[in-house]
């Protein structure tokens, strides 16, 4: 028998728990429902090394369920048919990234605790940012999104896993055109925003990535091509898509973030498509942002990137109280 070779994901962030890869065997002794979904490599006989088949869904949601019991002691994690199943690894990258963000301006000590507030721009039904947030850092979070069941499923989540209840609190943006008003109050002050945005433009755009993403995983001939998505990360409409896609969103963002200026240390998102950045920056530099970074991410064969800016001048960084 072939000794299991374990190969490093250089890509991923050094504080990432799965930099090594998936343990199956801790996995499923973890969580056994995962066992019927794992197999060798099925493109690759020679290998020893063990997966899942990342085009069922069945199979990713076990995954997931398995990573948050074993790596965060998530206990009943859960989510409703057809809403996104985020690949762990990635969202686990971004707070990583946004710990390194912080301790960039506290001499090099990432801040921990409570009173390091996230708010966390469309929670979906997963829950996931919060969650690696407050399991790797002790952070809290304000989850919010215009989908009700969503917020319901994270409520429910929350509920099974007393030690969130205070770590995390959810609220519903009534109004889908707006991203912080209604939701940042004169009062609040968060230390950084976090945001996966929808970034296709329509419901036929999303369609067809979907469709892409998952003959790519699949390696199919091209006698066997999908042309109907079968949504193996999932994904409800508001998750996928919106009116302008990622460009229309993130920019619709920043513009809103420039009437909160003095109440978040570093406004953030994902974006995943290159071409936007330009435009964005554009946008930054319309709203007199006084400091925009880009941090570069890579998982698997995606590349995306964060970018984060902030209003506060050297001086009022270094003075944020993190305490």
């Amino acid at each position: 028998m072939k000794a299991k070779t374990i190969t490093e994901k250089t890509n991923l962030h050094p504080r990432n728990l799965d930099r090594f890869g998936y343990n199956f065997e801790e996995l499923i002794q973890k969580s056994p429902e995962l066992k019927p979904f794992v197999s060798t490599n099925k493109h690759n006989p020679d290998a020893s090394e063990e997966t899942i088949d990342f085009s069922n869904p069945d199979a990713v949601k076990s995954l997931n369920k398995a990573l948050l019991l074993s790596h965060y002691d998530i206990q009943n994690w859960d989510i409703p048919k057809n809403y996104l199943c985020p690949p762990i690894p990635g969202r686990a990258d971004y707070i990583h990234y946004i710990a390194d963000l912080l301790a960039s301006g506290n001499n090099g000590i990432i801040p921990e605790g409570e009173t390091v507030q996230g708010l966390d721009i469309g929670v979906g039904a997963n829950c996931i940012y919060p969650i690696i947030g407050n399991s790797a850092y002790g952070w809290s979070f304000v989850g919010t999104d215009i989908d009700l069941k969503a917020i319901e499923n994270c409520s429910a989540i929350i509920e099974e896993n007393p030690k969130l209840i205070d770590a995390i609190s959810l609220q519903q943006q009534t109004e889908s055109r707006f991203i912080f008003k209604n939701i940042i109050t004169p009062e609040d002050k968060f230390t950084f925003t976090i945001c996966n945005p929808p970034f296709h433009a329509s419901q036929d755009e999303a369609t067809k990535s979907t469709v892409r993403k998952i003959n790519n995983l699949e390696s199919r001939s091209a006698t066997s091509k999908v042309t109907k998505p079968v949504l193996n990360f999932g994904g409800h409409n508001a998750e996928l898509w919106c009116e302008g896609g990622e460009l229309g969103f993130v920019t619709q963002m920043i513009y809103e973030s420039a009437k909160y200026p003095m109440q978040c240390l570093w406004f953030t998102t994902l974006v995943s498509k290159k071409e936007n950045l330009s435009s964005l920056y554009k946008t930054l530099n319309k709203v007199s942002a006084v400091e925009i970074k880009t941090i570069d991410m890579a998982q698997g064969q995606k590349t995306s990137r964060i970018v984060a800016w902030t209003f506060l001048s050297a001086a009022q960084q270094k003075a944020w109280k993190f305490e």
